[in-house]
């Protein structure tokens, strides 16, 4: 359902459970990160784009004067209800505590919505990966500012919903998911330095390119536990290298300390290290429409993810193994795991004339390999955070300031400048070929080959304009 839509939709629920119309409506969407997994605790780069699937919180002033903030979920949950003049701490309902986290930052800064009526109608789909939780955190955030009339620099409010998230839910997220909810812009990627925080956007306003996301609809319960020992792992790597975190390890810096890591920590930092080159290269053949060496690339973190970091599973396996079944001729130019793992949603880059018969084909074959109905659909970049309806204006769009760097800057201070002088890279350790990038660099049996072979080769050597082509790539 279109955000136009929805506005009448949940004005609609708004009215049948308060008896009024509401004053405000926002939205802010879910994310797919297209590259770049657990790459950003590592102080990595990563490189999602928002969805068009939204939580969307639909509100006015309470009449009664009472001092609460009273949640609605159209979905039928348990409704919660925050007292604005009592600390505010996690309590229940438990999905709650995404909104409260965000209440409490807001009034730690002295901005104060007085009580409201709110209903929150959330089309994001729950437990699949694409970030619900931080679309609901950046839709409270989005109202609030609307409200009281006082707005967060985009970052600040970014990390005020992650925070809200740390204390008020448990989960130690890193900062992607809200950055992309506020910040996202339609047509466009966000390539985001999660150690600098700065922000590149990244064009792909191509109408017969989408992305088709696949939901397996399992969840397997082993996320949480791995996700922690895999911080550690990667932790002591880091520590191995003598490095402040995998970002700023090569692949022969890898290779050369092999022998005083284990053979599982040393494959959690290459697939790190190898992820983190594939996500800047995946950002610059997109910019090209480069959309062979970009799928190429999306396979080979499925595969990095699956045998080096391990947190795939079997049915997300089988998604990849029927995408690449169907291939370029069928219209899937790559595919990927996407989000924490062990379950959740795959990710791939189609042709949109495509998609019916890719939906007919996945939908058949994942049935038959699992015995499980997968949910799927196709998305464009959408637009982060939007203000829908408002005491001042409709349809504005939230304005979340300057989250790119103009073409200049990005050529001069982007992630590959950034990575120029640095040791050998995976991505420019990737022999260009017509038909893309060689197998034998994408993929992950020679890794050491690929550091030295292209020791000679950096990314020094390559201007981020002319290293990709629509159709092919060069050799240098």
């Amino acid at each position: 359902m279109k955000l136009n839509d929805l506005v009448d939709r949940v004005g609609q629920e708004f009215e049948q459970i308060y008896g009024r119309s509401p004053r405000w409506i926002v939205a802010a969407p879910g994310r797919v990160n297209v590259i770049g997994e657990h790459t950003d605790y590592n102080d990595g780069f990563v490189l999602p784009m928002a969805i068009d699937r939204y939580a969307v919180l639909a509100a006015d002033s309470r009449t009664d004067g009472k001092n609460v903030i009273r949640f609605h979920d159209a979905s039928g949950a348990e409704p919660a209800f925050i007292n604005l003049s009592a600390p505010i701490t996690p309590g229940t309902p438990k999905w709650a505590n995404y909104p409260r986290g965000v209440i409490a930052g807001y009034l730690a800064r002295g901005i104060n919505p007085g009580g409201l009526d709110v209903l929150l109608h959330s089309t994001v789909p729950l437990g699949g990966g694409l970030s619900s939780s931080a679309a609901l955190e950046v839709s409270t955030a989005t109202l609030l500012e609307n409200v009281t009339g006082k707005k967060l620099d985009p970052v600040e409010k970014a990390l005020l919903c992650q925070k809200a998230e740390h204390d008020f839910a448990g989960v130690p997220c890193g900062i992607m998911d809200q950055f992309i909810s506020v910040m996202g812009q339609e047509n466009h990627l966000l390539l985001l330095d999660c150690r600098s925080r700065k922000t590149q956007l990244v064009p792909m306003d191509d109408p017969a390119i989408g992305l088709f996301i696949v939901n397996s609809n399992v969840r397997h319960e082993l996320g949480n536990s791995e996700y922690a020992k895999r911080r550690a792992q990667c932790e002591s790597a880091a520590k191995i290298l003598g490095v402040p975190s995998l970002r700023d390890a090569t692949a022969v810096d890898l290779e050369n300390a092999r022998s005083k890591m284990s053979d599982v920590v040393f494959r959690r930092a290459r697939h790190v290290i190898s992820e983190i080159e594939r996500t800047i290269h995946a950002a610059e053949g997109l910019r090209a429409s480069n959309w062979t060496t970009v799928g190429q690339l999306m396979y080979a973190s499925h595969r990095s993810l699956r045998d080096d970091y391990e947190v795939s599973c079997r049915e997300l396996d089988a998604i990849v193994e029927i995408s690449e079944s169907i291939g370029i001729k069928g219209g899937i130019y790559g595919c990927r795991m996407t989000g924490g793992g062990f379950g959740g949603c795959t990710v791939a880059l189609v042709k949109t004339e495509a998609v019916p018969g890719i939906s007919k084909k996945m939908a058949e074959d994942y049935k038959a390999k699992t015995g499980i109905d997968a949910s799927m659909f196709v998305t464009r970049p959408a637009s982060g955070a939007v203000i829908l309806k408002s005491r001042r204006a409709q349809s504005q769009p939230l304005q979340p300031g300057r989250t790119g760097w103009d073409e200049e800057e990005q050529l001069r201070s982007g992630p590959v400048a950034r990575f120029r002088g640095r040791g050998p890279s995976i991505a420019e350790a990737c022999s260009h070929v017509p038909g893309g990038l060689h197998p034998r660099m994408i993929g992950q049996d020679n890794f050491a080959f690929a550091g030295h072979f292209f020791q000679r080769h950096r990314l020094g050597s390559v201007s981020p304009r002319r290293h990709h082509h629509a159709k092919n790539t060069l050799v240098n």
